[in-house]
């Protein structure tokens, strides 16, 4: 089971949503309370759903993001699972960044989690912070109450180009 965040232009969920079933076939959509950000559940591999979204023609798909897990959104929280799935992946001297949008106001700040998980992950991992061309993004989305945590590749994120 593969979940993906996917972000579309305000108004165009409905759209969205029938270009994902096209593209991806057997797929759970849910709405958020936030306009233009659908979650996705297939039962495809990961990487199979991003080879099939990235070569599929949107007209309704700005960003299609991967998540992994998702915790209450409490700053220990977040930092503590964020640390333990880049403890997994992200090697000794491979290069990193830590990026959060936060949507609602569960946490304070997007930049308080970017600098304290990036501390952590520095010092510990004896990683190299990069944020310009990372090996590793730790991609943070606070959702509400709920916040998503996933350690992937820049490669993995999808952007799109939408005419509005």
């Amino acid at each position: 089971m593969t979940t993906l965040l996917v972000t579309v232009p305000s108004g165009r969920e409905g759209d969205a949503s029938l270009e994902l079933e096209w593209a991806l076939g057997d797929v759970k959509i849910r709405r958020t309370r936030w306009r233009g950000v659908l979650i996705v559940k297939t039962g495809l591999k990961k990487e199979e759903a991003l080879e099939i979204l990235k070569g599929f023609e949107t007209t309704a798909i700005f960003k299609i993001i991967p998540l992994e897990k998702f915790v209450r959104s409490r700053k220990e929280d977040i930092i503590e699972e964020g640390f333990k799935l880049a403890k997994a992946r992200i090697k000794e001297g491979e290069s990193f960044a830590v990026r959060c949008k936060r949507r609602g106001n569960w946490i304070r700040s997007s930049k308080e989690i970017e600098i304290e998980l990036g501390a952590k992950i520095k010092e510990n991992l004896n990683a190299v912070v990069n944020l310009d061309n990372p090996d590793w993004y730790v991609w943070i989305e606070v959702l509400g109450n709920r916040t998503a945590i996933s350690i992937i590749k820049p490669d993995e994120i999808i952007k799109k180009e939408v005419e509005l």
